[in-house]
């Protein structure tokens, strides 16, 4: 491989390849049938994806955010509730409850696999609050069992899956371990569509036709409306996608394992590099493989001097973006999450990475941290 040889974060070309035959002859269905929203196809996925997972409803949205709303209504989140969550996450499971109408309320996470950290959950419960937001971060689900021993009794639990298809806590699916959970097909996740879309997963029917009706205008039967709802479908179109790639998906996780010990091979005794934890009773699914090191963002340049497709995930914690500053919280009041936003390095990790771009992308970053 040349020296300057590109290698991406993602590559979703390669998926592509092994699915467009299958897309296309799906698509045309679609087409011929003009059944292009609420189609058999949205119905068809919605009920594979409930199988691989081992639960009884996957309900297709319009992406993932809406995903998380749509659960904290369906539970009766609103406002003046609080919803507690990590500040180590996506904007968007913050955006999400301050949408329904709650206020975020932020614990740390643990210095080894940056999520949630259950032995912060209790201090952090009020009068106020109504939920618990776990998020399954870069492929691992967190600890789910042991945030809800520190909760009072028949407080719900809403996973965050959205980097966490096909991974298992303890044997159970990430998705399955709370009373609902929400999740993204945004492209680039493991499950991945040809645009937004999202999910949200439950055992429990009514909270699953709830929010049907939220989905889709609040309507049970057209032009009949019994509670506030928005517009939020799975595209018939992108379930047609999602159903060729939930075929592949178990062998796509496992090749994305392989790397991910490729790469804990490769970086073994590099000084510098801290690699990933995985905690007990976890099998992850590598949504992204983070490490950490110091001078980040100029090892970061580096990285892409070198043309590495290496990114950030995430460079600012929630407290801290000015979206959130009116949560009153200051630099040093979660300082796990604080110290992981300036030093965590996401490498490229792809189902069809090859051992040759994963020892390029070792070589330039040894010699960056170096």
């Amino acid at each position: 491989m040349s020296e300057l040889t590109p290698v991406p974060l993602v590559d979703l070309g390669a998926q592509r390849d092994q699915i467009q035959d299958e897309v296309a002859a799906g698509w045309e269905q679609v087409l011929a049938r003009t059944a292009f929203i609420n189609g058999p196809a949205v119905g068809a996925f919605e009920k594979e994806y409930a199988q691989f997972l081992g639960a009884q409803h996957v309900i297709g949205v319009g992406n993932g955010t809406d995903a998380i709303e749509f659960a904290l209504r369906a539970l009766g989140v609103g406002h003046g509730d609080e919803a507690i969550i990590p500040a180590n996450t996506f904007i968007a499971t913050a955006e999400a409850v301050a949408r329904a109408g709650a206020t975020p309320v932020l614990v740390d996470c643990t210095d080894d696999t940056a999520l949630m950290d259950p032995t912060k959950v209790a201090a952090a419960v009020t009068d106020r609050t109504k939920v618990v937001i776990p998020v399954h971060l870069y492929g691992q689900a967190a600890e789910v069992e042991k945030i809800r021993a520190a909760l009072p009794e028949g407080l719900p639990i809403l996973e965050d899956a959205a980097q966490s298809q096909g991974a298992t806590r303890n044997g159970e699916a990430a998705g399955t371990l709370g009373e609902i959970a929400a999740t993204s097909f945004y492209p680039g996740k493991n499950l991945g569509a040809y645009g937004d879309a999202g999910a949200v997963i439950t055992n429990d029917a009514a909270l699953a036709e709830q929010v049907k009706l939220i989905r889709d205008h609040g309507s049970p039967v057209k032009y009949q409306h019994t509670v506030l709802g928005f517009n939020s479908r799975l595209d018939t179109l992108q379930a047609v996608v999602l159903s060729a790639k939930l075929k592949r998906l178990d062998g796509w996780n496992t090749a994305r394992r392989a790397a991910a010990e490729r790469y804990n091979t490769l970086l073994k005794g590099v000084e510098g590099v801290v690699t990933p934890t995985v905690a007990a009773g976890n099998e992850p699914v590598w949504h992204l493989y983070v490490v950490r090191v110091q001078d980040r963002d100029g090892v970061l340049a580096k990285l892409h001097e070198a043309k590495i497709g290496a990114g950030i995930h995430y460079p600012v914690a929630v407290h801290l973006t000015e979206t959130f500053a009116g949560l009153g919280k200051v630099r040093g009041d979660f300082p796990v999450a604080e110290k992981m936003a300036d030093e965590i390095l996401t490498l490229p990790l792809f189902a069809e990475i090859t051992e040759e771009q994963q020892q390029r992308v070792v070589e330039v970053l040894t010699a960056a941290v170096s």
